[in-house]
């Protein structure tokens, strides 16, 4: 295996983890709403076994079963059966699914039991791309929980040749094949990171067409950069909302744990040729897999020119900073003069205040504190967050729910406070053995 030229160096991927780190890809809201068709899927959760380490045998795992999931559109229902057959409790997190507290883990839906079945109806009224996550309950386990991704149409989809769904999951597997949860010590176990549940993953291309990639790092603690030979990454959407089009820096994505970006790519390159896929977890980089041009003529005389922006939904117009409501939220693991108090998920209660309550109508400012030496992943339920510029004189032109904020570092969020409810927050470290913590603030 060749070491490309443009292979992101540690110092140019830990420097996009500085900067871009924080904005990170693509989810539809969802809401109570009529919708204008109803789709049904039923969904497992159980033992699976997966292929994750050259010739030792497969190893066991726990994993989601079911579907195939129906070809979703915005403003479809979603009726969804969970089924746990797991022998622990589990919490299913719905990323993008903005103002719904009927759906809020821990606050609202309580932990499915082994044994026993739930249903939900999600309307979804943002296009996009959806993380469905089972890991809040799953520190220190027998084994690891999965999260999982889906795809929901826009009304006018973009032009596009092909839509792939690609997510990203990482692994600690020892030597006899078993695997370990996070908040786990791993040892000696090996670093492994799958795509799509595979460990190389070969895409088929053609000359000048255009792809869309739904990349989803649904890794544990590990914050990614993705980055293909020769080919320029076009951000189309930012956890679930689209961001005016631009080029990647440097050719990468940068995706902290739990983002989903959608990226355009433009097949620029000659029939017969491949072009490696590279992941950088912050330590090395890797070959997750590649583009395999196919050795037909291409699919155009010349590539398509720059792509439209994905049409927007109902976002705020304006943030009034001036007067908005500004609080500083400490978020690592450290608890000496923070000023709210984060907890296990398993010990998680209400009966704790929030750690901060507002009016309906309020524009938040967060100040996020990170004293830590190493980056903490931080993820707002409920509302989207603009990263704020350091003098707070303006913002990113995208919005989050999920930020990488850098050790010793304060980075500046604000979110319009629309949806009544109460409403989770996370936050973890980058190691894997950092704990999974949370908090909650309320809109009344």
């Amino acid at each position: 295996m060749r070491t490309p030229p443009a292979q992101p160096s540690r110092r140019d991927v830990l420097a996009g983890f500085g900067g871009l780190a924080g904005a990170l890809a693509a989810r539809p809201s969802c809401s109570r709403a009529d919708a204008r068709t109803t789709a049904a899927l039923g969904l497992r959760l159980a033992a699976a076994e997966a292929l994750l380490r050259g010739t030792l045998p497969a190893s066991p795992v726990w994993d989601f079963s079911g579907g195939p999931w129906p070809l979703l559109r915005q403003d479809d229902s979603l009726d969804l059966t969970l089924t746990n057959d797991l022998p622990v409790p589990v919490l299913l997190d719905w990323r993008s699914c903005d103002g719904t507290p009927a759906i809020e883990p821990l606050l609202v839906q309580r932990p499915l039991q082994p044994g026993q079945t739930s249903t939900l109806r999600l309307t979804l009224t943002q296009a996009g791309t959806v993380l469905y996550d089972a890991r809040l309950l799953g520190d220190g386990l027998l084994r690891p929980l999965p999260a999982s991704g889906l795809a929901v149409l826009e009304r006018k989809p973009p032009m596009v040749d092909a839509d792939r769904l690609v997510t990203i999951t990482d692994w600690r597997v020892r030597s006899d094949g078993s695997v370990v949860a996070p908040g786990v010590d791993p040892g000696d176990a090996l670093a492994v990171f799958t795509a799509n549940g595979a460990t190389a993953l070969d895409i088929a291309i053609r000359a000048h067409s255009r792809l869309r990639f739904r990349f989803i790092n649904a890794c544990h603690r590990s914050p990614i950069a993705l980055k293909i030979d020769d080919h320029d990454l076009r951000f189309m959407a930012i956890d679930g909302l689209p961001a005016s089009p631009f080029s990647a820096r440097d050719g990468q994505l940068v995706l902290a744990p739990g983002t989903r970006i959608d990226a355009f790519v433009d097949a620029t390159g000659r029939p017969g040729t491949r072009s490696a896929i590279w992941l950088h977890d912050r330590v090395s980089a890797r070959r997750l897999g590649q583009l395999v041009y196919d050795v037909a003529e291409p699919l155009r005389p010349a590539p398509l020119g720059p792509p439209d922006a994905l049409m927007v939904s109902a976002v705020p117009e304006r943030l009034a900073l001036s007067s908005a409501r500004r609080i500083e939220l400490a978020v690592d693991v450290r608890t000496e003069g923070a000023t709210a108090t984060w907890s296990s998920p398993s010990a998680f209660t209400t009966a704790t205040p929030p750690a901060f309550q507002v009016k309906r109508g309020a524009t938040v400012v967060l100040a996020l504190l990170n004293r830590a030496a190493a980056p903490v992943t931080f993820h707002l339920h409920g509302h989207r967050m603009r990263w704020l510029d350091r003098l707070d004189d303006g913002w990113k032109p995208f919005w989050l729910d999920t930020l990488l904020v850098p050790g010793g570092q304060t980075v500046r969020v604000a979110f319009l406070a629309e949806h009544v409810g109460p409403w989770l927050m996370e936050m973890m470290g980058t190691e894997w053995t950092a704990p999974r913590l949370v908090n909650w603030y309320a809109v009344s």
